[in-house]
């Protein structure tokens, strides 16, 4: 009984807001930033990191989520918006979204006036977010809260649409994100180059039309698996690869 009501207890919350690009998903960006970024890049972000890799901070702006002292970030993480219209012309949220907080992340972190304190903050939080952005479910429709309202099963248990991308389907299949980031890092330049076109709002908008193919991929009480994997895990690794390419790209501009 009292698992049961701990369940019960959780799923609201779970629900409430968009979830995370689960912690692989974000270590797999930010190794794969860790290799593409300049050396002047390098070092700027050693001094401000202490050391601590891309991928080591790639988390923050989740497990910060632990505390209420942090609670006006959490629309920070996702942008709702209908399908079929470009983020531009939709109507914006007045707790911000997660193109606003991006904006304004590299703002604080360029301003080398401000405080050492709050450059690293909102640079560990910008690791993050552009990790979000890729995730197409942090782009996605209000009224069913990012995909978190889907109930469908994964391999017999119960999950819903924004948590089989957040994490299902990059846990399923098996590799550590040093493995991932392997596999998906190793890009000629052009192709780097091809994938780092565009601005933060070519990206979001980019995630809102995949977004839009995921609500078609599913229905509610689909019992989903293999097949799934098979058909979108492809998807999945480029989303990660551009995630972890763009994030090198957005340091690069700040720091070089």
């Amino acid at each position: 009984m009292k698992k049961t009501v701990f369940v019960l207890l959780l799923l609201p919350i779970i629900g409430f807001g968009n979830t995370i690009w689960g912690k692989t998903g974000h270590r797999v960006t930010g190794e794969i930033a860790q290799s593409h970024l300049t050396g002047k890049t390098k070092r700027a972000l050693t001094d401000l990191l202490d050391g601590h890799s891309l991928a080591f901070v790639s988390t923050f702006a989740d497990d910060i989520k632990a505390d209420r002292a942090y609670n006006k970030f959490s629309p920070w993480h996702y942008v709702n918006y209908p399908l079929g219209i470009n983020y531009i012309d939709s109507e914006k949220s007045e707790e911000g979204d997660i193109i606003t907080a991006i904006e304004e992340c590299r703002a604080i972190i360029k301003n080398k006036a401000n405080s050492r304190e709050d450059r690293v903050f909102y640079l560990k939080m910008l690791i993050h977010f552009i990790g979000d952005l890729h995730q197409p479910m942090h782009a996605s429709r209000a009224e069913d809260k990012g995909g978190n309202d889907i109930q469908v099963q994964w391999f017999g248990q119960g999950t819903n649409l924004h948590s089989i991308w957040d994490k299902n389907l990059i846990e399923s299949y098996g590799m550590t994100f040093t493995e991932l980031a392997d596999e998906l890092g190793n890009v000629s330049k052009k192709e780097r180059k091809k994938i780092q076109e565009g601005t933060i709002y070519d990206w979001v908008d980019e995630s809102h039309d995949i977004c839009a193919e995921l609500y078609d991929s599913v229905k509610v009480g689909d019992k989903l698996g293999y097949q799934y994997s098979y058909k979108y895990n492809d998807l999945l690794f480029q989303q990660l690869q551009k995630g972890g390419l763009r994030l090198a790209k957005v340091l690069n501009d700040l720091f070089d």
